[in-house]
């Protein structure tokens, strides 16, 4: 087994990468075959190990070159498993390693926004995970160092990814003409993990795992929005446009808590949202859109099935109704490969920017404000957080 470079012969650990590699890890580090961007991901959690560690192994381009964490225990768990180039369990030495060009943020909500600053101040592009934020100063701050900084952030709204959305939000920007309506449910099952138990790995935890202060569980409301709500909003921003202002009422019958939302885009279409977490039924997800030229709808699945959204798009242009199949929905893989695309040639991000990931704070916040105001509440007059 080829196992990474460190301070330290293993199993020791310093955190440090200073020692020259043997021969063998040479070859493994400067052979011509090797994928020649490195992506340092920050974060042994959950999402991370279900995710963001093996899409960096799979990606066109790309390779997983180094992992960061303070709780050792669990971070060589993951090496074991994941063989990165290098490990470190400080921060800083990752950033100063100047072979990283991209970090992923895998970390707790809260610190997203500090460790994509300090990523972006280093000089490397970073991949933070959503929600950008929780509030909406620190995701404008965040939008703003990266202005500064010259470098891609991308917002892990990793739906924008599913193949079928993407034609969606293609079909509906080229074929059905002026927007009308658009509804989009997100509901969460009551047999989720019964469901996708079976399809991820076996997720390591350690008592030594930095989190953050308190149970961000405790608030259960707030927990959603971020978690949940985040997908809502950023999916109806991507197929419907900005957003200018919400109306939300908020059902907390059976143990249930349903968001029910009026939404009025920026470009005159009426919204309707529903998140529910938790139906009791399958997963729930979808939308319909309706233009003057045409109309969309589809289904999406439990995101852990890894399977396209089933699309279908009518337009009165060729009186034909249009349903793609078959496309590879890797999203989390995908959005690597969009990040290394974007970082090595300039193109355009097909994923969430900072800008989009500001609005979708201003959408949650938004969201939040209105259930406590019973009124409508313009997404450019919010402030604070959730």
């Amino acid at each position: 087994m080829n196992l990474p470079i460190r301070g330290t012969p293993i199993p020791a650990y310093t955190g440090t990468a200073t020692d020259v590699p043997t021969q063998q890890e040479s070859a493994l580090v400067t052979s011509t075959d090797a994928p020649s961007f490195n992506i340092g991901v920050l974060g042994c959690g959950q999402i991370a190990q279900a995710a963001h560690f093996v899409a960096c192994r799979k990606a066109k381009a790309a390779q997983l070159y180094a992992i960061c964490d303070s709780a050792e225990d669990l971070l060589d768990r993951m090496v074991a498993i994941h063989q990165p180039t290098v490990c470190y369990t400080a921060y800083d030495k990752m950033l100063a390693d100047d072979a990283v060009d991209a970090v992923v943020i895998a970390v707790a909500d809260q610190f997203h926004v500090p460790l994509a600053v300090r990523a972006l101040e280093a000089g490397k592009h970073v991949l933070v995970e959503k929600p950008m934020s929780t509030t909406v100063e620190d995701a404008e701050d965040l939008l703003a160092a990266g202005e500064r900084a010259q470098r891609v952030v991308l917002v892990g709204h990793e739906k924008r990814y599913d193949p079928g959305v993407a034609f969606a939000h293609d079909f509906i920007q080229e074929r059905i003409g002026e927007l009308i309506g658009l509804k989009h449910w997100y509901c969460d099952s009551t047999y989720r993990y019964s469901i996708t138990n079976p399809l991820q790995p076996v997720i390591e935890s350690s008592a030594a795992a930095r989190r953050p202060g308190g149970n961000p569980k405790a608030d259960r409301q707030r927990y959603l929005v971020l978690g949940h709500g985040s997908h809502l909003l950023d999916t109806a921003r991507y197929l419907g446009g900005a957003i200018h202002a919400i109306r939300a009422r908020l059902s907390t019958k059976a143990d249930t808590l349903a968001w029910f939302l009026e939404v009025d885009f920026e470009n005159g279409c009426l919204g309707q949202l529903d998140l529910t977490v938790a139906v009791r039924m399958d997963w729930w997800e979808g939308f319909q859109v309706y233009g003057s030229e045409g109309s969309v709808v589809g289904q999406l699945y439990n995101p852990w099935y890894f399977k396209a959204a089933e699309v279908r798009a009518f337009s009165t242009r060729d009186d034909q109704y249009h349903q793609p199949i078959g496309a590879d929905a890797d999203v989390f893989r995908l959005q690597v490969e969009d990040l290394v695309a974007a970082a090595t040639t300039g193109q355009p991000l097909r994923g969430a920017t900072t800008a989009d990931g500001v609005a979708s704070v201003r959408a949650m916040v938004a969201l939040a404000r209105s259930v406590e105001s019973g009124d409508w509440v313009r997404l450019a007059d919010v402030s604070g957080g959730l």
